[in-house]
């Protein structure tokens, strides 16, 4: 009784369902087969794997067994295009016929080639080989004409990316939806991240405590990277708006792509030890940044100091804790008082000047939505017209870029107009409160809460000796400043004694 190996592959779970079904279809009929031909199976090779794939891994394991098994004398498959459907696999099963003297069989094809076949059956191989290849070339054919069609239509023709979700929607077509839980977790991931305070490991970190999760820091850099999030889908390198809902602002992830720039050009040694002030404040004298350095004393207490490397040379470089420098950034952060009264006036102030706009903020939208949907009907109509061969593809692929670029650029447009004004008076009615209490949030603060305060108050963070110097940013300078007039501090009773 001659030893063989069963083949049963499907290329797709579409197959599995509509007819290749590899246990109610193709074992069946190649278990009968061998044992009505009186082989031996004493192998089968099941598996879900496409033939046009580069590495086809239970393929190669597969012809490895065969080969160092000299007793298997036969290979037994469905039809086929189960074993190939490219003439680099064609080769390789003629090389198992020729060199190691198997034989094929093809149960559906009624077809048997072994080392000493020619003429009719080799043609018939042959021939069904390339009948196997083209079946291939049309259905990339299909898949390319229509994510051809869908990138027209602002669709994405794979699947959905994290944050989002595959579901029918009212006309029951396919379509991608906003995942509440799981885009929650985007917004926190860009929300963190943008801040600069923070790498990619610590917000990884963060996620996994806040949410539950187990993700790998892989996971965050890939959702970071993804401008699916605001209106953008990556297909084979190239880039197409889309029509699903954006979950971040075009301005919060060019933010964070800025950070990530910077964070490429940077080594943080310390990048996952929790140092306030770490990468934040640089040597006056040699412009080095102070490294932070724990020390335990012989009593057991640990201390977290600060200080120049010195890596320039020698210059008698002053070490402080951690303490000392908090101490003086609340002495800074004290400087920026403002009474209830003046926080309030302004505050008012803005929100009624907010008012003024809005309607010319609805009719700019209205302006860049009509602007919108006329290039996108330039684009289907442009579509049907190289169908119909009267534009060329070459003309199709250029205006069809230049119109997604101006879409792109409309697009931005909107996202802006949607948030800006009223982030605008938010952020700045923000920035008045922490003026107010700025020395107790900042004192209360975690670690990476108080990076966040510097970053945006403070520049040029810088020690001489022991003395932090720095700069305030607009407008905390503008703050500092008339905080100090005497307009805002208390009045003196014209009555006190000395």
């Amino acid at each position: 009784m001659k030893k063989a190996v069963i083949l049963a592959r499907v290329s797709t779970l579409r197959q599995e369902k509509e007819g290749l079904s590899l246990q109610d279809i193709q074992l069946p009929l190649l278990r009968d087969y061998a044992r009505d031909n009186d082989f031996d199976v004493v192998k089968e090779f099941v598996f879900s794997e496409s033939a046009d794939r580069k590495i086809r891994t239970k393929f190669n394991e597969m012809i490895e067994h065969v080969k160092k098994n000299p007793d298997i004398k036969a290979i037994i498959a469905f039809r086929v295009d189960r074993i190939t459907r490219n003439f680099r696999d064609a080769v390789e099963m003629d090389n198992l016929r020729l060199d190691h003297d198997k034989e094929l069989h093809f149960a559906h094809d009624r077809l048997v080639i072994d080392q000493k076949s020619v003429g009719r059956d080799i043609q018939d191989w042959d021939l069904k080989v390339f009948l196997a290849k083209q079946t291939i070339n049309r259905l990339k054919e299909d898949a390319f004409v229509t994510a051809e069609r869908k990138l027209a239509n602002g669709e994405s023709p794979g699947g959905a990316p994290f944050g989002y979700v595959n579901r029918p929607d009212e006309n029951n077509r396919n379509w991608i939806f906003v995942d509440d839980s799981n885009a929650q977790i985007v917004q926190k991931v860009f929300e963190w991240y943008s801040t600069g305070s923070q790498s990619m490991l610590e917000v990884r970190n963060k996620v996994n405590d806040v949410f539950g999760t187990r993700y790998v820091k892989s996971k965050i850099e890939g959702i970071l990277k993804n401008p699916f999030y605001v209106g953008t889908l990556l297909y084979r390198g190239i880039e197409y708006p889309h029509r699903y809902e954006n979950i971040i602002s075009q301005d919060l992830y060019d933010k964070v792509q800025e950070v990530r720039a910077g964070y490429n050009k940077k080594h943080f040694k310390f990048a996952g030890l929790p140092f306030a002030y770490r990468g934040l404040i640089h040597c006056a004298d040699c412009g080095c940044i102070l490294t932070p350095e724990k020390k335990t004393k012989k009593n057991g207490k640990t201390y977290l100091y600060y200080h120049c490397t010195q890596y320039k040379g020698k210059h008698g470089a002053m070490w402080l804790t951690e303490d000392e420098l908090t101490q003086q950034f609340s002495s800074l952060f004290n400087q920026l008082h403002m009474p209830r009264s003046e926080v309030d006036d302004i505050t008012n102030t803005l929100k009624s000047s907010h008012k003024d706009k809005i309607n010319f903020h609805d009719d700019l939208l209205e302006r860049y939505q009509t602007e919108y949907k006329t290039y996108e009907n330039r684009i289907t109509k442009m579509y049907e017209d190289k169908l119909d061969g009267s534009i060329t593809q070459s003309f199709y692929e250029e205006k069809r870029k230049e119109y997604r670029d101006k879409q792109k650029v409309l697009h931005a447009k909107m996202a802006k107009l949607h948030v800006a004004d009223e982030e605008y008076y938010l952020n700045s009615e923000y920035l008045l409160k922490i003026a107010m209490h700025a020395k107790e949030l900042f004192e209360s603060s975690e670690a990476q809460e108080k990076r966040l305060l510097l970053k945006m108050t403070l520049q040029n963070l810088r020690l001489e000796g022991k003395i932090v110097r720095y700069d305030w940013i607009n407008p905390f300078d503008k703050i500092a400043f008339y905080a100090s007039r005497l307009d805002w501090l208390p009045r003196v009773d014209s009555n006190h004694e000395p």
